[in-house]
């Protein structure tokens, strides 16, 4: 097997098949002799900002000497991004190597009652076995999505991490903050501490409750740690932290927008209890971590003259945060938005919070299944009085925008994940 065998291997288990529940991972695990059982964890759920905090986190225990893996998802660039270890993605010849060892028990779990297995769920059992092999210090494992049936929650992590609960996937997790919350809830463990950045009445009640049942210790946002953004510029930003055992000042952060800051302090309230546990993590670990963190496709400076912008803002919690940004950065400046958003999304809420800033905008569609006809948004689109066209792919709509892009422009590209990482490409190919 080779890695394109191996990467059509995991695809045909269908990248869109989310069967809740556990059963078959467990099943899997225990014939590979449960590698999770031997690790640390640190597990990151929420509806955004997972992969920014799970970056930051591991660049902080990276810089502190520790041998550190990532598993994140989805991929903007390659397949192997998804499987970090030590600042680098999995080898591809490891990868064939695994899927190959791993392959009888997929096929095995198949053939019994408890299958299909998931893509996910393949994934996720690669990344334990690779992690296993490599016996790193800890692991930043983000959720997939929800928390309490993602494949990812098989692990006892030695600190559960929630950033923040917004309505999305509601047709799988529920549809209100309450509901969702509950699922995100879900990967607190009995007397595992757990950080949290929410801070809305509803959801942070029902993941309060649920800590006190499992007697897990809760740091909340606000009230156990607390953060102040200083101030902030194009390249930089600077905010202080301090919760009840630690104070740090002017600490330094090249993420751009103000939700960045509260993904940093998250990151850091769990590192403090990492330091509670004993491990050491000095202060200049955390700033040297801060500093370095680059995390692709969020506010991500492709080019600068002109200035061009990705945003893999996807949900109304995530497009509220790229107003804010926007508002911040560019005051009374004109944005030139390129925009492809996927159908299962609260395409009104998150067109209201882009459109009343942009100059103009192009709709396009990234080659994927679940992606919203142009058309459609075209429509969904007129009340706000944009001039507006569509284009049939993201290759095209850039290079629309770039023709037609004035010099007291800016171009934003944004609304989906997908988007974003079809626009990173062919900027990459083709601008530089």
């Amino acid at each position: 097997m080779d890695y394109r065998s191996a990467l059509d291997y995991i695809s045909s288990f269908g990248r869109f098949g989310s069967r809740p529940g556990l059963e078959r991972m467990q099943w899997v695990l225990e014939r590979l002799g449960h590698p999770e059982a031997d690790l640390h964890f640190i597990h990151v759920g929420g509806t955004n900002g997972k992969g920014s905090t799970t970056a930051l986190i591991h660049n902080i225990l990276h810089a502190a000497g520790y041998r550190v893996g990532m598993y994140t998802s989805p991929y903007l660039e390659s397949f192997t991004n998804r499987i970090g270890a030590e600042g680098k993605d999995i080898h591809t010849e490891a990868l064939t190597t695994l899927v190959e060892r791993l392959k009888p028990y997929f096929e095995e779990v198949n053939r019994s009652s408890l299958g299909p297995i998931t893509q996910f769920e393949v994934t996720t059992l690669l990344a334990l076995a690779y992690y296993r092999e490599l016996s790193l210090d800890f692991i930043v494992w983000e959720v997939g999505l929800g928390g309490r049936l993602d494949a990812t929650n098989v692990v006892k992590p030695l600190v559960s991490v929630i950033t923040n609960v917004g309505l999305d996937h509601t047709e799988v997790l529920g549809d209100t903050l309450g509901k969702i919350a509950a699922e995100k809830a879900g990967i607190i463990k009995l007397q595992v501490p757990v950080v949290t950045a929410v801070e809305e009445e509803e959801p942070l009640a029902v993941i309060t409750e649920t800590a006190a049942k499992l007697q897990a210790p809760i740091y909340r946002l606000g009230q156990e740690f607390t953060y102040k953004r200083n101030w902030f510029t194009f390249e930089e930003q600077s905010l202080d932290y301090s919760d009840t055992y630690w104070r740090l000042n002017d600490l330094r952060l090249q993420l751009m927008g103000a939700h960045q800051c509260k993904n940093a302090a998250t990151a850091l309230a769990a590192i403090s209890q990492l330091r509670q546990r004993g491990f050491t993590i000095p202060e200049q670990a955390c700033r040297v971590g801060l500093a370095a963190t680059r995390w692709p496709g969020r506010l991500e400076v492709m080019k600068k003259e002109p200035l061009v912008l990705v945003d893999g803002a996807h949900n109304p919690h995530g497009t509220l945060a790229l107003q804010q940004a926007l508002r911040e950065y560019f005051p009374g400046q004109k944005i030139f938005m390129v925009l492809g958003i996927l159908q299962d999304k609260a395409r009104a809420e998150m067109l209201g919070h882009l459109l009343p800033h942009a100059s103009r905008v192009i709709f396009t569609a990234p080659a994927y299944g679940r992606a919203t006809d142009p058309q459609l948004l075209l429509q969904e689109a007129a009340m706000h009085q944009v001039p507006a066209t569509a284009a049939k792919s993201v290759a095209d709509a850039v290079d629309q925008a770039l023709a037609l892009l004035s010099d007291d422009e800016v171009l934003l590209i944004a609304g989906s994940l997908y988007t974003v990482a079809e626009a990173r490409d062919h900027l990459k190919k083709s601008y530089h």
